[in-house]
C-alpha cells in the first residue's frame, strides 16, 4: 500500500474510477455552460479531475458550484431529453399494468375493485418521476454503484 494512500484516520482512501471522472467533468462543463465557471477556471479544474486518483481529491472541485454541481448537470438539453424518455417508458409500464390489473379484476368477478389499491401507489410513483425526473440509472444496482459511494456523495 502506498503511504500517500493511508489518511491518519485509519482506512485507506478509495480510488476513482474513470467513470466517477467522467461524471464529475460532466458536471464542470455544464457549470461551464452555464457560464458558472470561466473557460481557463474550468480547464484548470478538468486538468485536476483527470489527474485525480482518489475521490476526495473530486469533492472540492465541484463544491462551490449550486448542489455540487448537480443541479448544471441535470439542467442539460440530453439530461432533460432522457428524462422524458424515461417517463414515458415508465407511464407505459403503469398503463400495461392497469389493463392486465383491471383484466384480472373483470375476469374474477369481486365486487370491490381492489385493482385501485395498487395502481393508486403505481401513479404515485410516476407522478413522483414525472415531477421531479432526477433517477439516474448510473447509480442503480446494475451499474454496481451504490449512491452513498458516488463521488457526489454528500
Amino acid at each position: 500500500m502506498y503511504p500517500s494512500a493511508i489518511t491518519p484516520s485509519g482506512p485507506p482512501r478509495l480510488r476513482t474510477s474513470d467513470a466517477e471522472r467522467e461524471h464529475v467533468a460532466a458536471m464542470l462543463r455544464a457549470a461551464m455552460t452555464e457560464g458558472r465557471l470561466t473557460l481557463e477556471e474550468g480547464e484548470e479544474r478538468l486538468t485536476q479531475v483527470y489527474a485525480a486518483r482518489f475521490r476526495d481529491e473530486l469533492a472540492p472541485l465541484t463544491a462551490d458550484l449550486p448542489d455540487q454541481g448537480r443541479r448544471a448537470l441535470a439542467e442539460t438539453p440530453q439530461a432533460r431529453a432522457a428524462t422524458r424518455r424515461d417517463v414515458r417508458r415508465h407511464a407505459g409500464v403503469v398503463a400495461v399494468l392497469a389493463v392486465v390489473l383491471t383484466g384480472l379484476w373483470a375476469l374474477s368477478g369481486a365486487p370491490f375493485f381492489w385493482p385501485a389499491i395498487p395502481l393508486i401507489f403505481l401513479v404515485m410513483g410516476l407522478v413522483r418521476h414525472a415531477r421531479y425526473g432526477r433517477y439516474r440509472p448510473e447509480y442503480s444496482y446494475r451499474h454496481h454503484v451504490a449512491p452513498w459511494n458516488a463521488p457526489t456523495y454528500r
